[in-house]
């Protein structure tokens, strides 16, 4: 029997990544009769659009809708993605990989980089990427299945994808409508809320037409329709933290170095420069502080750096860093850039989409909408944030640039306790500090801990235990396996040409 009260009509206010993916997530309910799902756009107001680097989750909300993957990265003119190159974080230069999945394995009840610690400090120890599978793979161009005698445990792959978000919009756009998924096109002109609540019941169209709902989901991007505009959630300023509040974004044809699987973002005077490598094009941006750099300066840096010939007009972009001080109010939550902006430093925005998605279906209301359910999606939310914001600061903290301003500020500004525990306990001896279920893992903050020396003062005395000889021999078992497991897989440029080439490329 079902629940008299459940919700039957949800309205998701913007369409682009965040709304479309919304969609394909309810289309479930929508196909099975269980609701009324309708998307209000515009084709007259443009999206965003530059999110085209992901992170490995992503994967697991491709499968839950039951997208196929060789499919999707046809359609989206896709391709893989092993981790991240930073250059010039460090110091001019300098470059270090953030690379998906880990650094060999625990030996016995000790982290694999406590041992790698103890035996870097007399000279027996590779650099730390020579451990991990993906960072060795993105160092030759490199992805795809591990040949059957080159696996072991040390030769998990684990991948995300850099795609066009445009042709994702689309893809899922298709998707959910074929699932039930109702498209209103229109630009809205007024929201209509109940007058003894203020909760919203419907928005109205240019045309006058009403849509109306008993749950609505803002996906309006920055500027908040339902959230902001109409329900006044508040915002929360981070750029005391994150001081760049631009960004110039630009797509350009293929240079000499090709389709690499991994992100690049490269260090500049006044911010840094993305690289996303598509199989038609390369999506380039250039995320940079006003008051460091004019745009007009800015747009030159970003266009004499290209690779190739550009292929549209550079796109501005201005942001605010930050995260509403509610994400969920009264009967409206907000996802994606309605939700707030962490930069696209580390490809967290889409899953931040993703993760607004799953918690909503967790906490999922009845009309009765009670107020411990959006307190719990709140904290939740807020947390989530937080934990990606400290993350991301680490990256401007933890630099040698001296002599740039913007840099130096970054570098002697004092950062959120939360992320001065986790310093901190790391600069003593190598231990990091996370929670369970937070979506960095100790890989990715050791990567950028040791990519950016931040370089412990010891290590845990427990390492000490095992004989150096024996360790040495082990964490060279290690590499190997990790060469041997490299070295089978395929070029990423012919994996795709093989198995996923887009039509159109």
């Amino acid at each position: 029997m079902r629940d008299p009260d459940a919700i039957t009509k949800v309205v998701i206010v913007g369409g682009g990544t965040a709304g479309w993916m919304a969609a394909a997530a309810l289309s479930r309910m929508s196909g099975s009769g269980l609701m009324e799902v309708t998307l209000v756009e515009s084709d007259a107001i443009g999206i965003v659009g530059v999110g085209e680097a992901t992170i490995p989750p992503i994967r697991h909300f491709n499968e839950i809708i039951g997208i196929d993957e060789r499919d999707f990265i046809r359609a989206t003119q896709g391709a893989f993605k092993l981790g991240i190159e930073f250059r010039g974080w460090t110091r001019p230069g300098h470059r270090y990989i953030h690379p998906f999945g880990p650094y060999g394995a625990d030996i016995g009840a000790v982290k694999f980089h406590q041992h790698w610690l103890r035996m870097r400090a007399v000279g027996r120890a590779a650099d730390i990427e020579d451990y991990n599978l993906c960072a060795v793979a993105s160092r030759q161009g490199r992805f795809g299945p591990v040949a059957p005698q080159a696996r072991s445990p040390l030769a998990q792959l684990h991948w995300a994808y850099h795609f066009d978000a445009s042709l994702y919009a689309k893809y899922l756009r298709a998707f959910s409508e074929a699932h039930g998924v109702v498209r209103r096109e229109g630009r809205i002109t007024r929201v209509h809320q109940r007058a003894e609540d203020g909760f919203i019941e419907a928005v109205e169209l240019e045309s006058g037409e009403r849509v109306e709902g008993e749950l609505f989901i803002d996906c309006s991007g920055f500027r908040g329709l339902l959230i902001e505009q109409t329900l006044k959630a508040g915002y929360e300023d981070w750029t005391g933290w994150l001081p760049c509040d631009r960004a110039m974004a630009v797509p350009c044809a293929h240079g000499a170095e090709g389709l690499t699987p991994y992100t690049r973002s490269t260090a500049r005077e006044a911010g840094w420069q993305w690289r996303i490598p598509l199989q038609h094009r390369v999506g380039n941006g250039y995320v940079y502080s006003s008051a460091h750099i004019s745009d007009d300066e800015a747009t030159a840096t970003l266009l004499a750096s290209l690779e190739g010939e550009a292929q549209a007009d550079p796109r501005p972009l201005r942001f605010t860093t930050g995260q509403r001080k509610s994400a969920w109010v009264k009967n409206c939550v907000a996802l994606g850039l309605a939700s707030g902006f962490l930069e696209p430093l580390e490809s967290t925005s889409i899953h931040m989409i993703q993760t607004g998605i799953t918690r909503l279906l967790h906490l999922f209301p009845d009309r009765g909408f009670d107020a411990r359910g959006i307190a719990e999606y709140n904290r939740l939310t807020a947390r989530h944030a937080a934990q990606i914001r400290d993350f991301i600061i680490l990256h401007y903290h933890a630099n040698q640039r001296a002599g740039e301003p913007l840099w130096d500020a970054c570098r002697t500004m004092a950062v959120p306790d939360s992320l001065q525990r986790r310093l901190d306990l790391f600069r003593l001896k190598g231990r990091i500090s996370r929670d369970e279920d937070e979506l960095f893992a100790e890989p990715s903050w050791l990567a950028v801990y040791l990519g950016q020396e931040v370089v412990p003062e010891g290590w845990d005395p427990i390492a000490d235990a095992a004989p150096a000889d024996d360790i040495a021999a082990a964490l060279e078992q290690v590499r190997n396996a990790v060469l041997a497991g490299t070295a089978s897989m395929p070029l990423h440029s012919d994996f795709i040409a093989r198995h996923c080439r887009a039509h159109a490329a």
